[in-house]
């Protein structure tokens, strides 16, 4: 018999769990909770069928008689990471709160080629009207926590973090953001009542006072984070005696980013930020600075490729 590979030890580890909004998924050695309420959940997925046509199939109804059952495995056909699996079980059990779904993959775990994702029985009719929705759901999101595992994967060793931005689909933010954690990076601030961020259309508004913007902001906002984008090495001494807690390194090249390292000298949170792509994200974090942020991660990342088939 064959040794079992690292990937099936992986998902014998997991115990499996109805949906991960019950039970939240296991990602490294911490907890991914998935962010939506019962809910929220429940209106965002009804909304999607609604769009979608979904009560009102006509293909399907035309097609398929209602008492007929049916049997689907859904499957990865690419590598990557999967998230959106409590999505994908709402839309089913809309349309038949009966249906019996095994769940072989939990958000944040990582599949190959062919791994079977969801397997369902229950209505055809329910099945079929339910699909679109559900992929959509997964693939996106899935896609999203691929590739910030592919980042990730880069920078392994340098100590360097990969953080996502406010760059999200509109009403996706929290979804968004989640799928960036089952990938295994780190949510930057959530919204702009997090935290302060300083950029260069906010110091535009005080003359490029650094020192003044900071203190206004400690001001209005004690004991929250401050940021301050900096596009010269000057800009970095005047953050650093302002007293911000992160300094954003907008577009510098590995020389300048390797100078503010060790002008900083961990005196403050260093975040590089502008031109990351997966060619050059390795480079960056070798300057030794903490936080890389991406917006590719969540407004250019593909959908994975899922597939739903039917026995």
């Amino acid at each position: 018999m064959e040794n079992p590979s690292p990937m099936s030890e992986h998902r014998r580890s997991i115990p499996r769990t109805v949906t991960p909004l019950e039970v939240p998924a296991l990602v490294g050695t911490g907890m991914l909770r998935f962010p939506l309420k019962q809910q929220a959940l429940d209106a965002l997925v009804r909304s999607a069928l609604d769009e979608d046509g979904a009560f009102n199939d006509l293909t399907t109804i035309a097609t398929v008689v209602s008492e007929r059952r049916g049997r689907g495995k859904l499957t990865a056909r690419e590598s990557g990471v999967i998230c959106g699996v409590a999505l994908a079980l709402n839309a089913f059990r809309h349309l038949d709160p009966k249906v019996a779904i095994r769940v072989d993959v939990e958000d944040g775990m990582p599949v190959e080629t062919g791994t079977s994702v969801l397997f369902l029985n229950g209505c055809a009719r329910a099945l079929l009207s339910a699909e679109r929705v559900a992929l959509n759901f997964l693939q996106k999101l899935s896609g999203i926590a691929s590739i910030t595992a592919e980042f990730v994967r880069a920078v392994k060793g340098t100590g360097a973090k990969i953080l996502d931005t406010r760059k999200t689909t509109p009403g996706w933010r929290l979804l968004e953001k989640y799928a960036v954690r089952a990938g295994g990076g780190t949510n930057h601030r959530m919204d702009l009542a997090s935290a302060v961020l300083i950029k260069d259309n906010h110091l535009a508004a005080v003359d490029g006072d650094i020192v003044l913007a900071v203190r206004r902001a400690r001001e209005l906002a004690p004991g929250v984070q401050v940021e301050v984008e900096c596009d010269t090495i000057e800009q970095v001494q005047c953050a650093v005696d302002a007293g911000a807690d992160v300094i954003m390194l907008d577009n510098m090249s590995l020389d300048q980013l390797r100078t503010s390292v060790q002008l900083v000298n961990r005196r403050a949170t260093l975040e590089a930020s502008g031109g990351v792509n997966l060619g050059t994200v390795r480079a960056i974090a070798e300057t030794g600075v903490d936080w890389i942020s991406v917006g590719a991660l969540t407004h250019s990342a593909p959908s994975m490729d899922l597939a739903l088939d039917f026995d």
